[in-house]
Order: C-alpha cells, then sequence, then structure tokens
C-alpha cells in the first residue's frame, strides 16, 4: 500500500498531461499539480514543518489547499483543515489544539487572523493566499523563494494523513485522525460503485474542511480523474461549472438541491453531463428529492451515510433504489447498504447486546475506514473506538430484513420521559407532515414529572395554533412521543451541512438545573 503522495507521483507518470483540476480560470496538469506539491512540501520543510507536525488552512476551497493537502503529506505533516465559518475564538481554539506550526489563510479571512494573531501558541508562520493590504506574508511570494524538489521521505501508509474536526454540536470541535490508510480502504469503492471511468469529471463542491470536501478532492488524484474545485457551495456557480467542465459526478447536501430548485438561474444551465448526484450528510424530504431527481432527469441519485470518523460514507442507497413510485419506495427513507467490507451492528446503547432487525439501538460499524483516533484525547477514542474493532457513531438507527439502514437520531438527542425513550426524528417526520409546518426541530426540555418531555420548534407558513398541532402529532404517534408544548421560531438553527444545532436549542431550557445537557 502507498502513501497517497506517491499514488500522486503515479498519475504524474502515467498521464502527465491530464487536467488534474480546474480552479475558477486556472487548470493544472497532474504533472503540474505534483510539482506544485513538492514545492509546497519544499517551502513547509524550509519552514521547520516536519513528520507529526501540523499546517492549519482557513480558506474557501482553492488550489492552493489542494496542494497543501497533499504537500504536508509529503513530508510527514498532517493537514488541519479549518471550518471557514466558526468565531475568531473557534478559530485558535483550534490551531492551538492542534500546535500548528504554519496556518494559511484566504483573503476573505484576513480580519479572523488579525483578531487571533496575537493570541496563536505555536504557529511560527502565518501565510495569507492572494489579497492586498495586509500585513501578513504573501503566500505566492513565500512558494517563489523554493524550489521544486521531490523530498526525500517515505510515508507510511498508517500515518496520519489529514486532522478533520467534528463539528462541536455536542461540545468543543475534535481532531478526527485519518491515515493513508483509511482512505485506501473506502476509495476503491469509487470504481464500483459510483461508475467511475477515464471520462469522468468530479466536482468538489462541498467545503474541503468537510469530510466530503477532502475525501473527494483526494478521490481525484486516487483514480487519477479530471476534478472542479468550486470555491464555495453556491447554487448558481455550482450549476455554472458543470455546464462548464461538463463534470460527470457530484455530491451536495440536501439543503444545496433544496435552493437550486428555487434559483431561475440554475434551471438555466445545461447539467445534462452529470451521471452521478450522490447526497447526504442531513436527512432529506421527499418533496426535496423528487423535485432534485425532475430537475436532473437522465441522472442517477445515491444517497450515502458516514462520519468524520469513518472517513465518509460507510452504507450506500443504490441508483436502481431510487424510484419513488416503485414496489420498494420506502427505501427512499434508509441510509441504503454498507460499502463492502463495512460491517453494521445495531446495539443496545448501555449494554452494548446487539439488537434484532427492526429495533431501533446505537449504530456500530467495524470497517478499515475507523479512524486511528481523537488527537490527544485517549479517553474520547477508547469510549469511541472498541477494542473488537467497532465504531460507535453515536447515531440511533435500524436495519431492516434485508439489511437496509435507518437512521432515527443521534443517540445524545434521544429524550427519556418517564422512562420511555423518544427519538425525536421520528415525531420530526410526522411535523413535516403537516400542510403548515416548513422546518422544525424536536428537543427535551425539564419536566418535573416526567423528567423531560418533548417540545417541537416549528417554522410555520400560515399561522396555526398549538393544541392543532398537538392533535396533529396525537393522530399519528403514541401519546408520549408527541410534543407536549410547540413554540413557532422564525428558523432553525443549523449547521454548514444542515444538521439541526440540537445542543444549541436546548441549552436554554436546562439551565440552573441539576442535570446538564445530554
Amino acid at each position: 500500500m502507498q502513501g497517497l503522495t506517491e499514488v500522486l507521483r503515479d498519475r504524474a507518470r502515467s498521464h502527465p498531461d491530464r487536467v488534474a483540476f480546474h480552479a475558477g480560470d486556472t487548470s493544472v496538469t497532474y504533472r503540474e499539480f505534483d510539482q506544485r506539491v513538492d514545492l509546497a512540501a519544499t517551502a513547509l520543510a524550509a519552514a521547520g514543518v516536519g513528520p507529526g507536525d501540523r499546517v492549519a488552512v482557513l480558506d474557501k476551497n482553492s488550489l492552493e489547499y489542494a496542494e497543501q493537502l497533499f504537500g504536508a503529506a509529503r513530508i510527514g505533516a498532517v493537514q488541519v483543515p479549518i471550518n471557514y465559518r466558526l468565531a475568531p475564538e473557534e478559530v485558535a481554539y483550534i490551531v492551538n489544539d492542534a500546535r500548528a506550526k504554519v496556518l494559511i489563510v484566504g483573503p476573505e479571512f484576513v480580519p479572523v487572523l488579525d483578531a487571533i494573531a496575537g493570541k496563536l501558541e505555536h504557529t511560527s508562520l502565518t501565510l495569507v493566499v492572494g489579497g492586498e493590504g495586509h500585513r501578513y506574508r504573501d503566500y505566492a511570494a513565500w512558494l517563489a523563494g523554493h524550489e521544486s524538489v521531490p523530498p526525500d521521505y517515505q510515508v507510511d501508509p498508517d500515518q496520519v494523513f489529514v486532522q478533520l474536526y467534528s463539528s462541536g454540536t455536542t461540545g468543543l470541535p475534535k481532531g478526527v485522525m485519518l491515515s493513508h490508510a483509511n482512505f485506501h480502504a473506502v476509495l476503491p469503492l469509487t470504481n464500483d460503485v459510483w461508475g467511475i471511468d477515464d471520462d469522468t469529471v468530479l466536482m468538489v463542491a462541498m467545503p474541503m474542511y468537510h469530510v466530503a470536501g477532502n475525501a473527494l478532492t483526494v478521490c481525484v488524484v486516487y483514480d487519477g480523474l479530471t476534478g472542479v474545485i468550486a470555491r464555495e457551495p453556491d447554487p448558481v456557480g455550482i450549476a455554472r461549472q458543470i455546464e462548464r467542465h461538463r463534470v460527470t459526478h457530484i455530491f451536495l447536501v440536501p439543503v444545496l438541491l433544496q435552493f437550486m430548485q428555487l434559483i431561475p438561474e440554475v434551471a438555466e444551465a445545461d447539467m445534462s453531463s452529470l451521471k452521478l448526484l450522490l447526497y447526504g450528510a442531513s436527512p432529506i424530504s421527499d418533496d426535496v428529492l423528487r423535485g432534485a431527481m425532475a430537475m436532473f432527469p437522465g441522472t442517477g441519485f445515491m444517497q450515502v451515510y458516514g462520519l468524520t470518523e469513518t472517513t465518509g460514507a460507510i452504507t450506500y442507497l443504490p441508483v436502481e433504489d431510487h424510484d419513488p413510485d416503485g414496489p420498494n419506495n420506502h427505501r427512499l427513507r434508509s441510509a441504503g447498504i454498507p460499502n463492502p467490507g463495512c460491517e453494521l451492528r445495531i446495539a443496545d446503547p448501555a449494554s452494548g447486546a446487539e439488537l434484532p432487525p427492526g429495533q431501533v439501538g446505537e449504530i456500530w460499524c467495524r470497517t478499515a475506514q475507523n479512524m486511528q483516533g481523537y488527537w490527544e484525547l485517549p479517553d474520547a477514542t477508547a469510549s469511541a473506538l472498541r477494542s473488537d474493532g467497532f465504531f460507535r457513531t453515536g447515531d440511533a438507527g435500524y436495519l431492516d430484513e434485508d439489511g437496509y439502514l435507518y437512521i432515527h437520531d443521534r443517540v445524545k438527542d434521544m429524550i427519556i420521559s418517564g422512562g420511555e425513550n423518544i427519538y425525536p426524528a421520528e415525531v420530526e417526520n410526522v411535523l413535516m407532515g403537516h400542510p403548515q409546518v416548513t422546518d422544525c426541530a424536536v428537543i427535551g426540555v425539564p419536566d418535573a414529572k416526567w423528567g423531560e418531555t418533548p417540545k417541537a420548534l416549528v417554522v410555520l407558513a400560515e399561522d396555526v395554533s398549538e393544541a392543532e398541532l398537538i392533535e396533529y402529532c396525537r393522530g399519528k404517534l403514541a401519546h408520549f412521543k408527541c410534543p407536549s408544548s410547540i413554540e413557532r421560531r422564525d428558523a432553525i438553527p443549523r449547521n454548514p451541512t444542515g444538521k439541526i444545532l440540537k445542543r444549541e436549542l436546548r441549552e436554554p431550557y436546562w439551565q440552573g438545573q441539576e442535570r446538564g445537557v445530554h
């Protein structure tokens, strides 16, 4: 097994003149990209970066992002991508937690850098990619001071390749360490399952700080494809680049699919080149999926489910199961079947006992895709990665008799009311069936009698009474599962991938309680 940077070297030898990446108006061949990676590695080494050191990047998607990902790895260092939507204090936390020696920042984020420059504890070199009028060192000028020389370093496939930080929706973000071998475990599946060939053009539309954006960037090189780097997940920009570069494969989150259906400029683009549209990272409604399939009539759809800790997707819902009016249309509510080589188990969260088909429990997976661990958090690692090789996802769901996985919720979001387990997603699905409910979130709030009880926060198209919504739920759910109170909101807070920020919603209701927010 090779390190991923050697895979890049092989691609540069086998088809040096093939375009590796289109990024805006810039295109680079595999030969050119490999040389850029050597230059990045040489410059990092000259700055004192060595094996095991971290290089942090705060930027939107760019060619520089990709070359630094492989450049750091080529000398045994590790890239730390940072979510650019974070507040300055949160950015500083990640840079310091990773003990990053170098911080590379996009021009839009110079104000963030200004705010945290004096708080960086280990960073000896700060670079800005482009832009003017700032006091920091220019990235391009820094590279220009070095020569592109292949480093004399042999990468071990078990070394950490990238350190992605979890979203932090349940506390401080944790650094998820993914190795070269982790990517080797998942990326061969792209040939078997995605129908990739020499003519494939793969778009990296999701942010590179997200496991999907990161893994797809690596996938381009791993499979020797042509990649299209979208600077940011802008629906119109994505549509126009699909048309411009005749993109054949793409991954999008449901919220983007929803937005694309509402924007006339998207419909004007010729996106007929798309062969496969992968989607995941958050639930999708039937209406959004049907609308997307109508927007891309000649495109195959495939849902995927996975986590940062599993190097992305561990299950997939095949294209042939995407028939909303077919005999197996109930499978559209599932996350599909496990990847080859991935073993799923539904376990009782408390005892670890394996549960039978149809019974909800915690989803565990045993696969070579499982992370190496959380950076400098041995207790959290030991809690998540069991000695028998299973990773505890923290997600709740069940397997049906055919082996299809159905996701219910985060285990930590489960509400225990009077000893009964209530999964908010089940209640949310019912509420979303009401014609006036456009979005909702169900959380557990303190209750003197039951310990906690479900509360629904709803976004409404038109006014409807609390009593009417509760009665609507009671017609479809056991009474103990129904909200005991409903509150109207203008919007439901979500992270960039569309996941509801349940911890943020629960916090005000649990302040001053003996039991904290769970």
